[in-house]
């Protein structure tokens, strides 16, 4: 199967996400004109902020990841689809975290978002790996072990799990920190697209357009056999008519 569809789909639920995430900003109702209102907001868009660059930094990566993908599977529309579930309920806890000024369930709970969020990425990059032969960019980008990046990040994410409960911003600076690493996409997708030789085209074997052009003046002989046939028995038809329409003269 193409991955177009899968692409597009993906786009779309991020796109909407984003604009969830931005319309659960409320501004102030105190009727105040001057900027010291916006103070109860700023946890909010801070939560904002960052949960943008998270949604941000997934789909930069979606993106260079399935650039080097040449098919997908029904298993990796599934995974796609996990991908999609944890990260739908980033708004959720962006939202909680926010109104709650950074409370340390809420941060707790936002960690354990982005932990599965990862690994459901994980679980996406080894369905790939299955469907593809180990001569394609993609495995030769992704193959092997994990990358210390990703075990630093899986490290981080439950060390800010556990931390939030006893100092949620520095969980938060954890999370941020992860962040900053994910930043640029993986440079290994990058430097196996940009290296593997474009595909050449497929060559026409010697002889073909000659056996084409046979079979073509072959069935225009056919056909042309077939149309003369066939007004030669219209023609005998038409005659039986005549001759059965034509009165009898009797004497």
């Amino acid at each position: 199967m193409t991955k177009g569809r899968l692409e597009a789909f993906t786009d779309g639920v991020l796109a909407i996400l984003i604009t969830i995430m931005v319309l659960e900003m409320k501004a102030p109702h105190s009727g105040e004109a001057e900027l010291q209102s916006l103070r109860p907001v700023v946890p909010a868009f801070m939560s904002y902020v960052l949960s943008f660059i998270y949604l941000g930094i997934y789909w930069n990566n979606h993106h260079h990841l399935f650039h080097a993908v040449q098919r997908v599977s029904g298993l990796t529309l599934w995974a796609n689809l996990h991908l999609l579930f944890w990260l739908s309920l980033i708004p959720f806890v962006t939202s909680w975290m926010g109104e709650t000024h950074f409370a340390a369930w809420p941060v707790s709970v936002y960690g354990a978002v982005l932990l599965m969020s990862a690994v459901a990425w994980d679980i996406e990059r080894r369905v790939l790996l299955r469907h593809h032969p180990t001569d394609s960019p993609i495995a030769r980008a992704l193959a092997g072990r994990r990358a210390r990046k990703e075990w630093t990040s899986l490290v981080l994410y439950a060390a800010g799990i556990g931390l939030a409960l006893a100092s949620p911003w520095l969980a938060c600076a954890l999370y941020t920190v992860v962040a900053a690493m994910w930043l640029i996409p993986d440079r290994r997708i990058e430097r196996e697209i940009f290296a593997s030789p474009p595909a050449a085209p497929p060559s026409t074997p010697a002889g073909t357009a000659e056996q084409r052009k046979g079979t073509v003046r072959a069935a225009q002989q056919e056909a042309t056999e077939i149309t003369e046939e066939g007004l030669v028995s219209l023609g005998s038809f038409l005659r039986c008519l005549r001759l059965r329409s034509t009165p009898e003269i009797v004497l």
